[in-house]
């Protein structure tokens, strides 16, 4: 093989995929994450800014496109879409944030009287071989006296100190429709009569 042959190898066979996707790797983390929410607007009424869904499949729609100055213009097109499913999420938590110089910083953390199974298994590597005591100290705060009025302490100075607060809340994935799967894939399979 002469050497210039390994200089002009990008001639007869170009790069495969967009240099946009590199690196071609594992993903960390099995769901998606927000690194960044939007701005709050004091303006607006206080609202939830995320929420998540799961992809159920794909599909296609037909529409009218409405671009002037193209081709397609007022003219039907076939589109493949994504349908998402989004089970009801339940709040188990709320936490407040304080403003500080290098940033909003942690203050307080409220969790919610039950949390379910579900939630709870979350928080553990493995459930089965763990000894399933999360959160049995933070329930039993809501039974006495003097935990209540701990926690009630704790929203009070959530109120007057905090800049923002957030809540934790978890999906309930046992929700999701399984039919609904099987119903496009019996769908996509059998094709247009």
């Amino acid at each position: 093989m002469p050497s210039g042959a390994l200089l002009r190898s990008k001639f007869s066979a170009p790069r495969h995929g967009s240099m946009g996707f590199t690196p071609k790797k594992r993903s960390r983390r099995h769901r998606g994450k927000v690194k960044a929410f939007p701005k709050d607007d004091p303006t607006k009424p206080i609202h939830l800014t995320a929420f998540i869904g799961f992809k159920a499949g794909m599909t296609h729609i037909v529409r009218e496109v409405d671009k002037p100055g193209s081709k397609v213009n007022k003219k039907e097109v076939v589109e493949a879409v994504t349908i998402l499913e989004t089970p009801p999420m339940v709040i188990v938590g709320i936490v407040g944030y304080i403003d500080t110089p290098r940033g909003p910083r942690q203050f307080k953390t409220v969790w919610a009287e039950h949390l379910s199974e579900d939630c709870r298994r979350r928080f553990y590597k493995n459930w089965h071989t763990s000894k399933k005591k999360a959160f049995q100290k933070h329930a039993k705060k809501w039974q006495d006296e003097d935990g209540r009025k701990s926690i009630e302490s704790d929203l009070n100075k959530m109120k007057k100190y905090c800049s923002k607060i957030r809540v934790i809340a978890h999906t309930q994935v046992l929700l999701t429709d399984r039919s609904l799967l099987s119903l496009l894939i019996s769908t996509a399979s059998r094709g247009e009569d």
